[in-house]
């Protein structure tokens, strides 16, 4: 493994499937001070191809939502759980998730965000560590230790689903709301406490 910062990785062979199915490994991008880190699972054709996360249609949709809110993308860190395409674009693996986790953690110490925003099932899941019913609980305030520290961790729908089902769009967009109001309106994560 080698690294060109804290937060990219720029070889990794943990993951034979993964390492068979990409063009490469992609990387977060954005500011690595950011007060909003957004989170997805993996990255897609799209993203594989152009070495970024969240872009093609979703990252259109998460793009609208941050202008919406007087957010412009490269106001925010964005990446995702595993940092290699899986194969057919299926969810990752429990195993693919843990082999990657050390990854992520280390970008999350690094950006030490405000909040996390977790896009979909698979990262909510994978962050919160327990079952998640995303549009149940799209736009709530969990508190989760990760990387050593307590952190807020907003769920909210994933992009791609306001694509395929409208009614998913309201709390897709509450959700990042939420999250942007929450930053916004003060409170350092030190007031999590420990747990």
């Amino acid at each position: 493994m080698t690294e060109t910062d804290a937060t990219d990785v720029s070889d990794c062979r943990r993951c034979e499937a993964l390492c068979d199915s990409r063009s490469r490994i992609v990387n977060g991008v954005g500011p690595t001070d950011a007060a909003l880190l957004f989170i997805g699972e993996a990255p897609g054709r799209h993203e594989d191809e152009g070495g970024e996360p969240f872009v093609g249609r979703s990252g259109d949709v998460l793009d609208a939502a941050l202008r919406d809110n007087g957010l412009a993308r490269a106001d925010v860190r964005i990446t995702n759980c595993v940092r290699c395409r899986p194969p057919d674009n299926r969810d990752p693996t429990a195993e693919e998730l843990s082999q990657c986790r050390g990854y992520l953690e280390r970008e999350i110490d690094a950006v030490n965000p405000a909040a996390v925003v977790t896009l979909g099932k698979v990262p909510s899941e994978h962050l919160l560590g327990r079952s998640v019913g995303v549009t149940a609980e799209a736009g709530s305030v969990c508190e989760a230790r990760i990387a050593g520290a307590a952190r807020r961790v907003v769920v909210c729908v994933h992009p791609a689903a306001t694509l395929y089902d409208p009614s998913q769009t309201e709390p897709f967009e509450a959700s990042v709301a939420a999250a942007i109001e929450l930053v916004e309106g003060g409170g350092d994560q030190s007031r999590l406490g420990d747990f």
